[in-house]
């Protein structure tokens, strides 16, 4: 006979069985990786727009920074195999790709070592992409175009690191990130995949340059919302919304205080 508040002997056990969805032996919970250049990199530093989006996606995907700081799309081709390995882990469910603020560094400036020709950049996101959709054909791929550029803010930066012997002319400017940009949504277009113009989106803003880039490329809170809410709104547009995503393990309210593993089982 069976106590009041407890169990039934038959169903105790040591350590608790857990059946996971589908019958699997272990649990995994989908991935949601952001590979890009610097500002993926920095994207969970507080009020990054990775964190952020960790944060929507808690407890239903993890959210995997691979962001390379001073990369370009010719350098990211040597990692696409390691990161996006085509046999091992399963593929994720949605990948963002960001970059081109840094193939769009100017000849004959600070950053020409970066620059890759705007044909090549759209080329080698090409080769990206087309390496995500090899290792799976319902991958969310979302694209972000290079964000826009505040050349005076570029000035102001290099002016604060090396003083006078700064350089007078951005390594960087506004027009030539527009051309990567629409580059980039080129793309897009031609591949059926969404894109995120991040570029336009931020000049809608009045005072754009100083409200949403710290340094005249990489960005403030403020820059990093406006990535979050634009990638979120993207991802749900794509059916991935955050809501409708099960829990990887039942909500606690679903637990019996006293049978804990019925909630497991």
């Amino acid at each position: 006979m069976t106590a009041p508040g407890s169990c039934p002997a038959t169903t105790a056990a040591a350590d608790p069985p857990v059946c996971h969805a589908g019958g699997s032996q272990e649990m995994v919970r989908p991935r949601l990786v952001l590979f890009g250049d610097s500002i993926t990199e920095q994207s969970f530093r507080p009020g990054g727009w990775g964190a952020a989006l960790a944060d929507t996606y808690s407890r239903k995907a993890d959210v995997v920074v691979r962001g390379y700081g001073g990369y370009n799309t010719r350098w990211a081709l040597f990692l696409i195999h390691h990161i996006f390995p085509q046999d091992g882990l399963a593929p994720p469910l949605a990948t963002t790709i960001f970059f081109g603020a840094n193939d769009a560094a100017l000849l004959g400036r600070t950053g020409e070592r970066q620059h890759v020709p705007v044909s090549e950049y759209k080329d080698n996101l090409k080769k990206i992409v087309n390496h995500l959709k090899d290792c799976s054909n319902s991958m969310v791929i979302v694209l972000i175009t290079p964000p826009p550029i505040d050349e005076e803010g570029r000035e102001r930066f290099a002016r604060s690191l090396y003083g006078e012997n700064a350089r007078k002319l951005p390594e960087r400017t506004n027009e030539m990130a527009g051309v990567y940009a629409s580059y980039c949504i080129e793309l897009a277009r031609e591949m059926h995949i969404p894109c995120i113009n991040i570029w336009s989106k931020m000049q809608e803003t009045e005072g754009w340059q100083k409200l949403y880039l710290s340094d005249g490329l990489h960005l403030t809170p403020e820059g990093n919302a406006v990535v979050h809410k634009e990638v979120v709104e993207t991802l749900r547009n794509a059916g991935l919304k955050a809501e409708d995503m099960p829990y990887d393990f039942p909500h606690h309210s679903k637990i019996d205080g006293c049978c804990p593993e019925k909630a497991f089982q």
